[in-house]
């Protein structure tokens, strides 16, 4: 199966690696192209456009930061509109609101290209395991002849009905994770400024109820002052204000939310952004000095 891939940052990278490990004809495409070398010398293709890549492959996924790259991709000059046509099919894997999905939804089928959006929960390691969770809504044809590459891709794919539903599942999953992060790094600070140690902490919440991933993953690192990032921050903050525009459009009262979007500006605003999302931490701690 050949595929092309569009967006090799830290999620695509990953994800297209797997691609190529299980056996699968990959095409790459970066707007920095030096960050498709090691890609080809895994055997990867690369070609200079995305329209390049529309034309020689039958399917494309796309990974990309955020609305506005992914609407860039696809509708600039060179862009993904300029080959779609009958016959392709168009994998959008970013996380972005519905209003963009269905911006591009619009576009590619009235080319007579297929659509689905594929927003994933799951980062950095995740993504290099192939154990994300893929949230697809759209033409469920193309869901379905998907499936091997998903299946590489993932250790689980949720079909969710109309474009638009997996964008708004992945804003709801990844808002409940940033505020869970930002209650997380309060716990942290106010068990040290409470001259309790944060690690008797973490191995406390480790036993209970709480426990998950994500604390067990991140907490000693974040004791240690340590954000290698896997999910950066500024996409997080970026996840969290979407996710409160959603709320707004549905009358859904979210203070919670907002208050960790507000930790998350205001990392962002300590020169964080590049930083893991637990970074946010920082942040916590900066409030009280």
């Amino acid at each position: 199966m050949e595929v092309g891939f569009l967006g090799l940052g830290i999620m695509g990278k990953a994800m297209s690696m797997n691609l190529l490990k299980h056996g699968f004809k990959v095409t790459v495409w970066n707007r920095t192209l030096s960050k498709c070398d090691e890609l080809v010398e895994h055997g990867a293709s690369v070609c200079e456009s995305p329209a390049e890549v529309i034309k020689k492959c039958k399917y494309t996924i796309a990974m990309l930061s955020d609305p506005c790259a992914a609407l860039s991709v696809v509708f600039d000059k060179g862009g993904v509109l300029e080959q779609i046509c009958e016959g392709k099919g168009y994998i959008d894997m970013s996380t972005v609101d519905a209003e963009t999905s269905l911006k591009i939804n619009e576009a590619i089928t009235g080319k007579g290209g297929r659509f689905v959006e594929g927003p994933v929960s799951g980062s950095k390691k995740p993504a290099e395991d192939g154990q994300l969770i893929i949230l697809v809504a759209g033409d469920k044809a193309l869901f379905e002849e998907s499936i091997p590459a998903f299946d590489v891709l993932g250790k689980r794919s949720f079909f969710l009905g109309q474009v638009g539903n997996g964008a708004k599942m992945k804003l709801i999953v990844n808002m409940i994770m940033g505020s869970m992060m930002n209650a997380f790094s309060e716990g942290l600070v106010l068990a040290d400024k409470s001259g309790l140690s944060s690690d008797t902490l973490l191995d406390i919440l480790d036993l209970g109820a709480m426990t998950n991933p994500m604390f067990k993953g991140k907490g000693p690192s974040m004791n240690k002052s340590s954000y290698p990032p896997a999910f950066p921050l500024k996409h997080q903050q970026k996840d969290m204000r979407l996710a409160l525009a959603l709320g707004d459009e549905n009358a859904v009262s979210m203070p919670v939310a907002a208050a960790a979007n507000e930790a998350f500006k205001k990392a962002r605003s300590l020169g964080l952004g590049d930083l893991d999302f637990s970074a946010v931490i920082e942040a916590v701690k900066f409030s009280r000095e």
